[in-house]
């Protein structure tokens, strides 16, 4: 994008900062980087970039940063503007910028210990009060040995003005420490080289991303728009644009015809395991923007398409009020709302009719939550992120004071930083456990000894909980419950009717809320397990 050159460019200066100037926060260090911009006056816009100076204040890892250290990790010049769509709308704006040289052209640097590049992100951290929810999803999908955006928490001093809490992030961007594709040139029109690398973004047409081409079928209503990502739209040429739209569309086509495999099935233009990661990491957060906005697919050279890198979890884990989003139960793939244009691409639906597929996603699922993406990694994860943030988010609401107020589209409007996070740990539990039940995950790995399916609903439950088994057994047996610590909570004898039973928990037979594995053993052999929560 272009620079504003309205203003003289002035030279790099050294920067001082006066915490009396600081909107009544009193800032002085931090166990965070600082980052500190100074616009010379210069009002930065949507488009198009301004010059500025930057410098960041960063001591090592376990060190605190003071604004009278020298300015030490960075320090240089750099074009930057307002990004965004609807968070524009925020007093707490999100900026990206790139770094460039003392002759003002763009200069690939390594800022705070992460590779080299010249496309970088400030994320304003609003909406989600935790200021986890990105942050924690990226670090989970990185554990799944994608590539996910690197980020590093930082406070942002703007013209001598504090701003609070930010991310600096990683632009998806082609690049071999970022989207490891080949590289397209404009005389790249034939054979071999035509093929890859491409990046395609699913979102609205806003920030200048406007050119693509729209799906020959639709979701409920409306067809999904495919925009160029990579190259540029500046950049690709007439030959490449061919190319990949065909691609796409005969990916659309075999879906679309149910050809889930032998010749012409989509496994020849899509990658299904690239496809089962994408679904769980937005599935587990029930991102309600995930599948139909700010999603990727990048394709290699001679390679078939791949979903990914994941992107923007700000209103998941039920921080949205439409949707169904506040609800830990149901499937992101399947929403629908009438009055929102942007739907779900309809191929994940259809992807869900495939049984092949159906079952390597809940194998997948099986294995990530023994290790990857266990109760006790999510947790790890959220609490270390929580303990980082533990200082620095006292000043950020002293300066954005939110807490307790609603911002579009909250659900839960907690009063406190810590009970914005308790509300969303409590729902990542009853999440889990929906997915655990959906998926079939035994939380003892007790599924091996067990022969029967069944469902349990509803999940999560209060006083009464139904069991169905399949097949139909008739039987005596008895429930057992143990907690997450293995410990046996309640034995229950049950007899069950053409495979169905009820249990009741109430008078003297209550149960406390919190997570369960149920057991259901019947003439000396274990028939069934799954996990359950009871919620308060």
């Amino acid at each position: 994008m272009s620079l504003n050159l309205k203003l003289p460019f002035i030279a790099l200066i050294s920067l001082v900062f006066l915490s009396k100037s600081f909107s009544q926060v009193s800032f002085t260090s931090s166990n965070l980087p600082i980052v500190l911009i100074n616009t010379n006056e210069q009002t930065i816009n949507d488009d198009p970039k301004i010059f500025a100076t930057m410098g960041i204040i960063w001591n090592g890892s376990n060190t605190r940063n003071t604004i009278k250290d020298p300015i030490n990790s960075y320090n240089g010049n750099i074009g930057i503007e307002i990004r965004g769509s609807s968070s524009q709308q925020f007093p707490k704006k999100s900026y990206g910028f790139e770094t460039k040289s003392n002759d003002l052209v763009d200069v690939d640097v390594s800022l705070l210990g992460l590779p080299k590049e010249n496309d970088w992100i400030l994320y304003a951290l609003y909406t989600d009060k935790t200021m986890i929810r990105d942050v924690m999803t990226y670090t989970l999908d990185a554990s799944l040995k994608h590539y996910a955006p690197r980020c590093r928490y930082v406070e942002l001093i703007l013209n001598n003005q504090y701003q609070g809490v930010y991310v600096l992030m990683e632009k998806i961007k082609r690049n071999k420490n970022r989207v490891n594709i080949s590289k397209l040139q404009t005389t790249d029109n034939s054979g071999d080289n035509l093929t890859g690398g491409y990046i395609i973004k699913i979102d609205k047409t806003t920030g200048g991303d406007t050119e693509g081409w729209l799906s020959n079928y639709s979701n409920y209503f409306g067809n999904t728009m495919y925009l160029y990502d990579y190259p540029k739209q500046e950049d690709i040429t007439t030959a490449q644009k061919t190319y990949i739209q065909s691609y796409v569309r005969k990916m659309e086509n075999a879906i679309y015809q149910g050809k889930y495999s032998g010749e012409g099935s989509y496994h020849e233009f899509l990658n299904d395991t690239s496809c089962i990661d994408f679904m769980i990491i937005n599935e587990l957060s029930k991102n309600i923007d995930g599948y139909r906005l700010s999603s990727y697919l990048y394709k290699g050279r001679n390679d078939v398409l791949h979903c990914g890198p994941i992107w923007d979890f700000n209103l998941g884990y039920g921080n949205a009020n439409y949707y169904n989003g506040w609800k830990p139960g149901g499937f992101q793939y399947q929403a629908y709302l009438e009055t929102d244009s942007w739907q779900i691409p309809f191929w994940w639906n259809k992807l869900m009719q495939d049984q092949s597929y159906v079952e390597k996603l809940k194998k997948r699922w099986s294995l990530l939550r023994k290790k990857e993406l266990s109760d006790q990694r999510i947790k790890f994860v959220t609490d270390s992120l929580t303990s980082l943030l533990a200082e620095a988010q006292v000043r950020n609401f002293q300066k954005w004071p939110i807490l307790g107020q609603y911002v579009w589209p909250n659900y839960y409007i907690g009063t406190s930083y810590e009970s914005e996070i308790k509300w969303m740990k409590d729902w990542i539990t009853q999440r889990l456990a929906f997915l655990d039940q959906q998926w079939k995950y035994d939380l003892n790995g007790l599924s091996d000894l067990t022969s029967n399916s069944g469902s349990i609903y509803p999940c999560p439950f209060t006083d009464h909980l139904n069991i169905k088994l399949q097949p139909k057994l008739s039987c005596e047996g008895y429930i057992e419950l143990f907690n997450t610590a293995g410990s046996l909570v309640r034995k229950i004898n049950v007899v069950f009717q053409d495979g169905q039973s009820e249990l009741r928990f109430s008078g003297n037979n209550i149960l406390l809320p919190g997570v369960y594995v149920l057991r259901i053993t019947s003439n000396n052999r274990i028939i069934y397990t799954n996990k359950v929560v009871r919620k308060a």
